[in-house]
């Protein structure tokens, strides 16, 4: 029931002759299309054949009218067209295919399978399947040592397919060679954005790595120079501080020692200022006690002060005891002020008074020098009282007479604790006390003490 290829009734038709018919409604002259077969036969004949295209073309409806001649001769153009863009894109040549082991280095493949042990293949793949060398190759076939397809050849890739042969920086455009000089630039200057790269890097030659060496050399030269200039100029600058603050230290140490002097100065003034003062108040007192002494016939009336030093009271031995050389009148009074007949005899109950009126001599430190000769003669006979010579005290000693006698309490102390004036009135010697009891060695003992506690706390 069916029509043949190309809608005519002869069932013995060519392909070729059908074609024709088919063509012909389109208002294709038949040289065209024996061109076009040719063409066609010619293309098939390089490429793989597609016979499916003629069943396509040649299936048609033979129920549909015969277009007439009336077409319009675009449609034919169109139509030729087409089929020539299908003809051209079956003439393209196939891709070449290459081997991607060639481009591997011959001597880490050497070294994984003679060194380490791996067939070439799995070197090959070890290396291809791993960016950093040798390691890298080894860590990867450690990984993928139990696959299936392990040990099956290379397969070639086609030649347009690009292999990563470098690694480049993002950051600053620089290509690496390895994975170790891309960790190298990493820690060097910080950079993070890397990607692969089908540059490949071309190895130098000797010429060219003397000269990269003499680059080098001549690099860390420079930079050794200024590595040197930059301390130098450290140094310098070290040294200029250093400098400075010694001499800072100096400004500040002599400042210090200017106002260490000044305090001197100014307390060595006030000392000297209260000296003076206390030199023209005692003056002011010897003017009063002789201005005193002379209204009196030689004889003082003021007592001492609970103030502090008031020299009013110093005394001379009276011949006598208290009387008046020559008798009363004699007119000889100048040269032996008496004692006021008044005056209550020295007493061992009076002891702490008599010790607290020599303390209070301050000027010059007269209480203290009083009290240490007091306390050597007390001590003298308490340590040794059957020394005869420790009992007698000169009275024209030098130190009695200047550090002892002009002292109020210090002749009465002695009194009261058993001294007495000879019968020359040149010593005193111990022969009892004042109320004419024996010497009591207990009542030296207590004075000792106290006049060792007087003296320390002067």
């Amino acid at each position: 029931e069916g029509n043949t290829l190309g809608g005519g009734g002869g069932g013995g038709d060519s392909v070729e002759e059908a074609r024709a018919r088919r063509l012909a409604r389109f208002g294709l002259a038949p040289e065209s299309t024996t061109r076009t077969a040719a063409s066609a036969s010619s293309s098939s004949s390089t490429t793989e054949p597609t016979p499916a295209s003629p069943v396509v073309d040649a299936d048609m409806d033979t129920s549909e009218p015969t277009p007439t001649p009336t077409t319009t001769t675009a449609t034919a153009t169109a139509t030729a067209e087409s089929q020539d863009v299908e003809m051209t894109d079956a003439e393209e040549s196939p891709v070449p295919m290459i081997d991607p082991t060639e481009a591997l280095s011959k001597e880490d493949i050497t070294t994984l399978t003679t060194v380490m042990g791996f067939s070439t293949i799995r070197a090959q793949k070890g290396l291809l399947n791993s960016t950093n060398g040798i390691e890298g190759a080894v860590e990867w076939l450690l990984d993928h040592q139990e696959d299936e397809n392990i040990d099956e050849p290379v397969a070639a890739i086609p030649k347009t397919a690009a292999v990563a042969q470098s690694y480049r920086c993002n950051e600053c455009q620089k290509n690496l060679s390895n994975m170790a000089n891309l960790e190298l630039h990493a820690n060097k200057t910080g950079h993070s954005d890397f990607e692969e790269s089908t540059a490949a890097i071309k190895p130098l030659t000797p010429e060219e790595k003397e000269a990269k060496m003499v680059e080098i050399k001549k690099l860390l030269k420079t930079k050794r120079d200024e590595r040197l200039e930059i301390e130098k100029t450290e140094n310098i600058d070290r040294e200029k501080q250093r400098r400075f603050i010694g001499k800072e230290m100096v400004k500040t140490k002599d400042q210090m020692d200017r106002e260490k002097r000044k305090r001197e100065a100014y307390i060595r003034k006030k000392e000297k200022d209260a000296s003076k003062r206390e030199r023209v108040r005692i003056r002011a007192e010897f003017e009063k006690d002789k201005l005193e002494r002379m209204a009196n016939q030689g004889r003082l009336t003021s007592k001492l002060g609970v103030d502090g030093y008031n020299p009013d009271a110093i005394q001379y031995d009276v011949k006598g005891a208290g009387e008046e050389e020559g008798g009363e009148g004699s007119g000889d009074t100048a040269m032996a002020p008496a004692q006021p007949a008044s005056k209550p005899k020295p007493s061992v109950a009076k002891l702490d008074d008599y010790i607290t009126k020599v303390a209070s001599y301050r000027a010059g430190g007269d209480g203290g020098k009083c009290l240490k000769i007091l306390l050597a003669y007390v001590r003298n006979v308490v340590d040794h009282p059957t020394e005869v010579k420790y009992q007698s005290i000169n009275v024209e000693n030098k130190a009695y007479r200047t550090k002892v006698k002009p002292f109020v309490g210090a002749k009465s102390l002695l009194l009261a604790i058993g001294f007495a004036p000879n019968e020359k009135g040149d010593a005193l010697v111990l022969t009892g006390n004042a109320e004419g009891d024996e010497v009591n060695m207990d009542v030296l003992g207590q004075v000792r003490v106290k006049l060792e506690a007087a003296y320390a706390a002067y």
